[in-house]
């Protein structure tokens, strides 16, 4: 089989490679993975973002994918061959406080799927059964891929933020879990407005407006406007950044009202702005990061009974054979939510 390894710590630098089969230890299932998803992170490893520093390579990555159990070590008990399932994709030690109290999202000494050892670019991994997750029969395969993003949506919304029926929302950043993190809120009953910038006009606003949104480019009176029809000029009761952006998150806070939230989903490196104001407005800062099994099981019945649109959502013009071309698109927001057929690196 083959995988696609980062394996140089420059910009690019994505190999395919001839990789043994994966043989399950003890407390491992062997996943034949059918479809992967191409992620924001993934792109941060494309170009070498520091924040991946850390990563050994070669490394194949990828987290976000579905496939088959196919072989199972002895003590695993709780999936069998053919079971479709899903990765849970950041490992927790299991025994740290975070861990202890059912927060191994934020783990203290978490392991990382695609980053801290191989990944789902590849035909088959070994995968310990305490980090799968089971896909119900009725999930179309490709819609699946996209459970683990949209569990990051799922909890950025439902676990939290103050969003509720009536609420007036406003996400910024139109890429996939800004679209995911949008469609959650409205299936939570807000009235949801996507916010891009001048690129995104080309592909994810427009996308954007095929999952029935409303859209606004920022820059110029636009915003303000927005804010005002949409508002009345008092600012939204909760403010999703999910650009990834330094500007995001001052922009949120010209955005949200008085007394509103701010959900820092994104992950910005760094920014600098004046924090007294919200102070003086009461303004909710918070952040959100991954998702933990119930993320994930809701995740599951949204896509399955159609309030995320996986369909939409899903790019499937690109292939693993030639991935630069996915990367390249993704970085010009060009594309959303490429995922892959990986059976192609089994053949």
């Amino acid at each position: 089989m083959r995988g696609l390894a980062k394996v140089a710590r420059t910009e690019g630098a994505m190999e395919l490679r001839d990789l043994e089969r994966p043989t399950p230890g003890p407390e491992e299932a062997l996943i034949d993975v059918d479809y992967a998803g191409l992620c924001g992170s993934d792109a941060g490893i494309y170009r070498f973002k520091s924040a991946f520093e850390r990563m050994e390579l070669p490394t194949v990555i990828g987290h976000e994918y579905t496939g088959r159990v196919v072989d199972v070590g002895d003590a695993v008990t709780q999936f069998s061959v053919g079971d479709r399932v899903v990765e849970r994709p950041i490992r927790g030690c299991g025994s740290c406080y975070q861990c202890s109290i059912g927060a191994e999202n934020v783990c203290r000494d978490a392991q990382i799927t695609g980053v801290d050892h191989d990944g789902a670019f590849a035909g088959s991994l070994a995968v310990p059964e305490t980090a799968l997750h089971p896909v119900p029969d009725a999930l179309e395969e490709a819609h699946a891929a996209l459970v683990e993003p949209t569990s990051v949506g799922v909890r950025a919304v439902v676990e939290n933020s103050r969003a509720r029926a009536g609420d007036r929302v406003l996400v910024a950043g139109p890429g996939p879990i800004g679209l995911l993190t949008a469609q959650v809120a409205r299936a939570q009953g807000g009235s949801v407005l996507v916010a891009g910038v001048e690129r995104d006009e080309t592909y994810r606003l427009p996308l954007a407006e095929e999952l029935g949104f409303e859209t606004v480019v920022v820059g110029g009176e636009a915003l303000e406007s927005a804010r005002e029809r949409h508002t009345d000029g008092i600012g939204y009761d909760v403010v999703f950044d999910t650009t990834g952006h330094p500007s995001g998150l001052t922009m949120a806070a010209t955005e949200v009202r008085k007394g509103g939230q701010i959900v820092l989903v994104g992950q910005t490196g760094e920014t600098t702005m004046a924090y007294s104001p919200l102070v003086r407005a009461e303004v909710d800062l918070q952040c959100s990061y991954a998702s933990t099994y119930e993320d994930f099981e809701r995740a599951i019945r949204l896509l399955g009974d159609g309030r995320v649109d996986g369909e939409t959502m899903l790019d499937e013009r690109f292939s693993l054979l030639e991935a630069d071309a996915a990367f390249e698109a993704f970085l010009a927001g060009e594309t959303c939510k490429p995922v892959f057929d990986v059976a192609e690196l089994r053949e």
